[in-house]
């Protein structure tokens, strides 16, 4: 035991490790404010509202990763329920929250535009952060009724992310010019934001959950979004008019408040479904049937046949993700059991590690910014269908990896710590080369009266990938085997969906460059620009998206 100097902490390295992510957060936190606040419109060559909006999902994000540390632990150890039953209810969840954004999408693009779905949604998503801290006597376990509570506050998030997601995104894209080279490097600042808030709270809330008392770390998630909600709510003026409604009239006369009446009744619907995993599932295949269908007849029948085809590119990204984070979102459920059981994690809380992935985003993040417009500026950067496979093939190899490690270690011994790291290591590479690059994809390849219904079919299919994560984590569940034949199981899933990865990843850059000629890169025009671009009919070249800035005509 380690005494801090209001803390108590198991080893030094978790000391030092917590210490050092307070004083990130804060750093971020202070450098946040000073940009959004210099008296300038751009800072480093971005619009102040890009930092503004990378405030306010840094705070989002630190809810809910500081939430997602804990949560598969809350489940099976206060809620008591079984391994198995706790990573459906897991996935089931998370799936939720990635479902909600394909609505959260819709009313944002047809009623209230996108600034006030993600306002809509930062409120009830503090509401639910709060709610979670609500833990009544743990000795109950699922007979206890404050799970009634805990219901309604991952209903309340689920929505609240589903109005929130989306939309802010979008208003990423909407800073910038379709054709402006600054657009993938300001996704990937932005994605920076993300993980510097999942990285801190991981560490933070996770340290406070496991140490102190649940409250402690779901309280704390709840005062970081209710931070991020007052950042946007202030900074509104830096978004230069960006995200309001496209049709004002269509929400007078209490119109608006219909909308929002709505989402209170998602939050009704999401607090059942989130009990009732099976609802879930058939909501995905009925759903997500239903949605692909739409989009690929709205683009047969109504677009143009450049347009057309890069939908098509979209649904085929699209489906790849949905292979990909089924593997990679084993790090909220069996990975982070699996370390808590059979990794030697040096005195550390495993609901800790939820951080490395974050950390590694921050680290990696702009080394990928550069590498990419540096191999753009020599014509050899890979194109985003290749991305995605390589993106698939790491993934499966970071599986490949830890696995390897674990049995040659013995299965009788705990595993090495660094194994953990390195598969983190991997996914994080894998996910740098689709997350980022499928955002700034999806705002480029759909047309602006599409453009949050796409963007929240990516991030259906990220519901999908997180459903098959939890069946996948169920498949691992070794309770009543023994501590050396569940970790064999959870080996020999790990095995199987690591070749399977990698096959697909092979089969995916085999494609690439059919599905790079469906995206028409060479025929991309923004839907806002005059004739003042110098070279306007070459607009949307590849090697001028990847780093040349055109020059506006005298």
């Amino acid at each position: 035991m380690v005494e801090g100097m209001f803390f108590t902490f198991d080893s030094a390295f978790e000391m030092w490790t917590f210490r050092v992510a307070v004083v990130a957060l804060a750093a971020f936190l202070i450098g946040g404010v000073v940009l959004i606040t210099r008296p300038q419109a751009e800072v480093i060559g971005h619009p102040k509202g890009l930092f503004l909006l990378f405030m306010a999902e840094m705070w989002e994000r630190f809810s809910y990763y500081g939430m997602r540390a804990l949560l598969i632990f809350y489940l099976i150890q206060h809620w008591m329920f079984a391994e198995e039953k706790a990573y459906v209810i897991y996935g089931a969840y998370t799936a939720l929250v990635y479902i909600a954004p394909v609505v959260g999408g819709y009313l944002a693009d047809r009623y209230i535009g996108q600034r006030k779905a993600v306002l809509f949604g930062a409120v009830l998503l503090t509401f639910g952060h709060f709610f979670m801290a609500f833990e009544g006597d743990g000795s109950l376990g699922q007979d206890n009724p404050m799970i009634n509570v805990f219901w309604a506050a991952l209903a309340l998030i689920i929505v609240g992310s589903g109005f929130l997601k989306a939309n802010i995104s979008v208003i990423v894209g909407q800073l910038y010019a379709r054709t402006d080279v600054r657009r993938d490097p300001a996704y990937t600042i932005f994605y920076m934001g993300i993980n510097v808030g999942a990285a801190t709270a991981s560490i933070i809330c996770g340290y406070l959950g496991q140490t102190y008392g649940w409250e402690y770390g779901f309280g704390l998630a709840g005062v970081g979004m209710l931070i991020g909600l007052i950042f946007f709510i202030v900074g509104k003026p830096l978004l230069m008019g960006k995200g309001e409604p496209k049709d004002p009239e269509a929400i007078k006369g209490g119109k608006e408040f219909v909308v929002y009446g709505l989402g209170l009744a998602m939050v009704a619907l999401c607090w059942l479904a989130i009990q009732y995993q099976e609802l879930v599932g058939t909501v995905l295949g009925v759903f997500g049937g239903g949605l692909v269908a739409y989009v690929l007849f709205t683009a047969v029948t109504k677009l143009a046949p450049d347009e057309r085809d890069r939908i098509f590119a979209a649904m085929f990204l699209i489906l790849v993700s949905i292979v990909f984070w089924a593997l990679f979102e084993q790090a909220g459920s069996s990975l982070n059991v699996f370390t808590d059981r059979h990794v030697d994690t040096q005195g550390v809380n495993a609901s800790m590690f939820q951080s490395i992935n974050a950390i590694y985003i921050v680290l990696l993040a702009p080394l990928f910014a550069m590498l990419w417009q540096g191999l753009a500026r020599k014509g050899a950067e890979p194109s985003t269908p290749m991305k995605f496979g390589l993106a698939v093939i790491q993934v499966g190899l970071g599986f490949l990896v830890l696995v390897w490690g674990a049995e040659s270690a013995g299965i009788n011994v705990p595993t090495p710590v660094i194994f953990i790291f390195l598969i983190y290591l991997l996914h994080t590479t894998g996910e740098l080369c689709l997350s980022p690059v499928g955002l700034s994809a999806m705002n480029r390849l759909s047309p602006g009266h599409m453009a949050s219904l796409i963007m929240g079919t990516w991030f259906f299919a990220s519901a999908t990938g997180n459903f098959a994560a939890g069946l996948i984590a169920a498949a691992t569940g070794g309770e009543g085997v023994g501590e050396e034949a569940g970790k064999q199981v959870v080996l020999d899933v790990y095995s199987t969906v690591g070749w399977y990865a990698v096959g697909i990843g092979v089969a995916v850059m085999v494609v690439s460059p059919l599905i790079k000629r469906l995206m028409h890169l060479d025929t991309l025009r923004d839907d806002n620009v005059g004739d003042d671009l110098e070279g306007q009919a070459g607009a949307g070249l590849e090697a001028q998206e990847a780093g040349v800035h055109p020059t506006t005509r005298a």
